[in-house]
Order: structure tokens, then sequence, then C-alpha cells
């Protein structure tokens, strides 16, 4: 198989690349420090390279998982894989999980690598949310069955989850009820890098997955969790970096760009509400409208589709909507 960095490489450093062969369709980017960006079908990866080993941030859809791994194996130089960090449950982020944990193995040794056995041993941890567990453990009727070797092997509860590898403290920050009720914004300390996972995309308006528990006040207070992060370098612009779930890389300025977008359709979905409108006659009056052209191109999710949902969201009864959030 071969793969193609579609950027220009960065200087030399601790955790570089190796040599890329061509062609497998993921394109690599070099985001800052030791953090790469992967892109393939169906959405972004990021990869952080060091000495300790690699650290995964989603696994795209389980038809690309080989491309992914044979990906990471030329980036990294064969470095093992340690660690998956699933940022939400949806399959277009967690369906190479498999695949990529098998192609890995666990730093482990003593008492505790006795407990978790040989088989255990030879297979990267995947950790996010509970949630996330909840949701691939009991996936909705329309998604096939998650192989239990898929799953999150190390969850958390708590608003965060602190990490320490290849030198540099990684946090998992949960936000809850947004585009998912599992979903964790990944900052790379040291980096200065954030993944995003869909709490931020630059394709689409936000998919708000009122199953699992999404809700659009949910999203604006993970966008907002991101800038506060964030630190612009001159002007407004760059400095830290944003990797997210589909689209490309960002800075603070762009998320807070996408951040008043979505306020501003709340808002306006919100007064048509206040106004006795029906959810017909608010998706008649187009409160997305000026935003279209940007946002509005995703035929899998509509225009129609998000005001619908931050209808749903907006109108929900209060048990209802106490749950949600």
């Amino acid at each position: 198989m071969t793969f193609q960095l579609h950027a220009q490489q960065p200087p030399a450093r601790a955790g570089a690349p190796g040599s890329i062969p061509s062609g497998i369709g993921i394109e690599a980017l070099p985001v800052r420090g030791n953090v790469y960006m992967l892109v393939g079908a169906g959405g972004n990866s990021t990869v952080q390279i060091g000495p300790q080993g690699v650290l995964v941030v989603d696994t795209m859809r389980e038809s690309v998982a080989g491309d992914l791994v044979a990906a990471i194996n030329a980036l990294s130089g064969g470095k093992p894989i340690r660690y998956v960090l699933n940022t939400h449950a949806h399959p277009d982020h967690t369906g190479g999980n498999l695949k990529v944990a098998e192609a890995g193995s666990q730093l482990v040794a003593g008492n505790f690598a006795g407990e978790l056995g040989q088989a255990g041993a030879e297979s990267a941890f995947i950790v996010a949310h509970e949630n996330v567990l909840n949701a691939l453990s009991t996936p909705v009727a329309t998604q096939p069955p998650v192989p239990f070797g898929a799953w999150p092997t190390d969850t958390f509860f708590q608003m965060q989850k602190d990490m320490y590898f290849n030198g540099e403290a990684v946090q998992l920050l949960h936000v809850q009820n947004a585009h998912t009720d599992g979903d964790s914004l990944v900052f790379f300390r040291s980096s200065d890098v954030i993944s995003a996972g869909d709490v931020y995309v630059t394709t689409r308006y936000p998919r708000i997955d009122l199953d699992r528990g999404g809700h659009v006040n949910g999203v604006i207070e993970g966008l907002n969790r991101i800038i506060d992060l964030a630190v612009s370098e001159q002007f407004t612009e760059g400095g830290t970096q944003i990797v997210p779930g589909h689209g490309r890389i960002s800075d603070e300025m762009d998320v807070v760009e996408y951040r008043d977008m979505v306020t501003i359709v709340r808002d306006r979905v919100q007064d048509l509400i206040g106004r006795r409108k029906t959810l017909d006659e608010v998706k008649a009056a187009r409160p997305t409208f000026d935003f279209d052209p940007r946002y509005g191109t995703d035929d899998s999710w509509t225009p129609a589709m998000f005001v619908e949902a931050v209808y749903r969201n907006l109108t929900a009864a209060p048990a209802a909507a106490g749950r949600a959030r």
C-alpha cells in the first residue's frame, strides 16, 4: 500500500515521520509538535507520535481502517500504537477501533501485565467517556452490533481525564450533551493542539444526534470551551491549532465564527418558537438562509435537518430538556 503526504514536511524533530509512500487515499498534515492530522473517508483522525509510541484520536470508518493503520505505520516509522481515544461514538469516528487497537500493544509491566494476559497486552487501550461505551455496547436499531474488541477498555465519567504520554500532558475534556451525550475534546497541551471531534466541523452545520442526547446549547457550550482553551497568535489569527471532526485545520477565530453562526440560528429559531410558529413554519422561514452557501451543501445533513433538530431541542418538555442537557 502507498500513502501520500500533501503538505510540506516539518523540520526534523523527535517523533518526526519516516519516509512516506504514495497512494492509499489518506492524507497526512503536520499540525504542530508531534501531532498530525490524518484525513480519510468520512472524517479526520489525530495522531501523536513520540518515543513511547503512537496515540490515535478517532479511527474513521471500518472500511478504511486497514489504510489508516498503514498510514500510521508509515508516518511513525513503525512505532507501536499504544492508545486509541474516541471523541464520541459515531461509526465514522469509531469504526476502525478494532483494527487499529489490534494493530497496537499496551505499555504495561509487572502485576498488571500478568492480570491483563498476553492476549490483552497485544492490543492498544481504547479510552473514551463512559457514554461512548454505553452507545457502542447498545447501538441503535439502524446500526449493526459493534464487536466487543472495539469497545472502550478505559472509560471515565468525570468532566476531565488527564494522561501523560510521549512527554506531553493530554487531557480529555467532556462536553455534556452537545453533538451527542459522550463528546470529548482532546487537548495536547505542549503541542497546543485541540482535537475537537464533531463538536466543531468546518464542512456543515452541527449534526445534533437527538437519539443520543445531542443539544444545540451543548454544542455552543462546547465551542465556547474550545475558544476558552485556544489562544490566538496575532490579530486573532494563528496560535492554538484545532483539528475538526470534518474539514480543515482551524484556529480560534474560525471557531468563534462557527460559534456565532450556531448561536444566531439558535436565537432565530427561539424567536420563531416564541411567536408560536410550527415546525413547518420555522423551516419555511429559513433561519439559516444567509449561512447556507457556506454550511448547507452537505446532503447528509441539510439546513432543514439542522433547523428541525434545533426546534426539537428548544421545544422539548422541561423534564426531557433537563435529561438532554
